[in-house]
């Protein structure tokens, strides 16, 4: 369905695709031949007002029929009312991606992405850790330090708000070695195990995929140095030219592989202008876009459509993949 960008762009991505490609490859078989320079995901419609299970199916429907790789959810749990127009409804996310996995074998799984420290960090290993393997090793888990101080507040966790992302560094940490099987005592600053059994396991053990999402320093360092994947949003090209750098320099200082990248975009066909970043306008613009992004490295792009109904999230989809993608 994706087309390519050039022997050119392939020379700039090669370095950055392989944990990616070798991840698709290994737990994913396309339901057409599908062979992309970039690949591509469905933020599924789990919020806002007008989100329903109908919706969720048809667009995890979709994703699969056009040879997707995957599905993803975004995370809120109780928000204030200031926030109700974007997040008041929502699905949970981890039980939303349970629920499609199961209907749907062939998409992996992804959350785009979990607010970690607004959570109990150990539960979370556990709940990512039994749909990787209910799901057979289907899972990336996307990971955000969250923006909501007044949701923290509700969720019983404001302490946490202004240590978020030594939080999210260290349940990183533990998640791995949790994941990784090991009986040993672990001692953080906010998690300290001495007498514990964790089983079943992820599938893949410790090499359960963990994308690190956001756009600031901390994030890109933080994708760098912990993370398996950075996962953007919010970001257009420029901004993500900038960011690119960050990421992968702090996995050299660190001693690790560059990890692979991706982004989250929302897709707004025939616009001209809007609040945010976004692709918007025509087939030809939005797909100068998706170029833009896989010179830049990105082999994967999370598509948010900005519609809740079946019919509304079907057809975006299918245009996208009838127009946009054999431009690529």
């Amino acid at each position: 369905m994706a087309g390519r960008t050039g022997s050119a762009s392939s020379a700039r991505t090669a370095s950055t695709r392989g944990t990616l490609d070798s991840f698709i490859t290994s737990t994913y078989t396309a339901a057409t031949d599908y062979d992309p320079e970039v690949d591509y995901g469905i933020a599924l419609p789990n919020f806002p007002a007008g989100a329903s299970f109908e919706g969720i199916e048809a667009a995890a429907e979709v994703a699969e029929r056009l040879g997707w790789s995957g599905v993803w959810t975004t995370d809120h749990v109780i928000v204030n009312r200031a926030s109700t127009a974007e997040y008041g409804r929502i699905f949970e996310a981890i039980l939303s991606l349970a629920w499609v996995g199961a209907r749907h074998p062939k998409v992996t799984l992804g959350t785009s992405v979990i607010v970690v420290p607004q959570r109990n960090a150990v539960l979370l290993a556990k709940e990512l850790a039994t749909l990787d393997l209910l799901s057979g090793g289907r899972v990336i888990a996307g990971v955000g330090v969250g923006w909501n101080e007044k949701e923290f507040a509700n969720l019983g966790a404001a302490d946490r708000f202004h240590v978020r992302g030594a939080y999210l560094d260290e349940t990183i940490r533990l998640w791995r070695h949790l994941w990784a099987g090991s009986g040993e005592p672990f001692k953080g600053r906010f998690h300290q195990l001495e007498d514990y059994v964790f089983d079943p396991l992820p599938s893949r053990g410790a090499g359960l995929p963990i994308w690190v999402g956001g756009g600031s320093d901390a994030a890109c360092r933080r994708a760098g140095t912990l993370g398996d994947g950075w996962h953007a949003s919010a970001l257009g090209p420029p901004g993500y030219a900038k960011r690119v750098p960050q990421v992968l320099a702090a996995a050299q200082a660190a001693g690790r592989p560059a990890p692979a990248l991706s982004a989250r975009v929302r897709i707004r066909f025939d616009e001209t202008s809007g609040d945010g970043y976004a692709m918007r306008g025509t087939a030809e613009q939005i797909a100068a876009e998706v170029r833009a992004f896989a010179e830049l490295g990105a082999t994967m792009l999370v598509l948010s459509f900005g519609v809740t109904d079946p019919e509304g999230i079907v057809a975006a989809a299918e245009r996208f993949a009838r127009e946009v993608a054999p431009l690529v």
